[in-house]
């Protein structure tokens, strides 16, 4: 992940809804969730949650899909696992046995993580 990906991605999080919607889809896994059942938990207008997700998705952090009639969401696993490496590539002065732990809870979810840090 490059800096203007890594901005982009801060912008997208630095607002409350949709720091809740991304902390909701990564519980909810690659199944993702409704656009409809996402406004509902967070019990805002169906309308608040679309501006939402359009910009997480501008910025690459999730991914919709259709079904039917519905369109589900998804946490973009390698994008947010990216975001946390691009925070932990330079990580503590040359001791990255310090960040070993936060690295290793971010590829937990992505099995191709889990190879590029072996």
């Amino acid at each position: 992940m490059d800096e203007r990906q890594a901005l982009a991605s801060f912008a997208a999080l630095s607002q409350e809804t949709r720091l809740q919607v991304i902390r909701m889809l990564v519980v909810a896994g690659p199944d993702g969730m409704a656009a409809g059942a996402i406004a509902e938990r967070l019990e805002v207008s169906p309308s608040n949650v679309s501006f939402h997700l359009k910009e997480l998705d501008r910025a690459g952090l999730i991914s919709q899909q259709r079904e039917s009639r519905s369109i589900i969401y998804s946490a973009n696993f390698e994008a947010l696992g990216g975001l946390v490496r691009f925070l932990m590539e330079d990580c503590c002065a040359g001791h990255p046995e310090i960040c070993a732990p936060a690295v290793a809870v971010a590829a937990c979810c992505a099995p191709e993580m889990k190879e590029e840090l072996q």
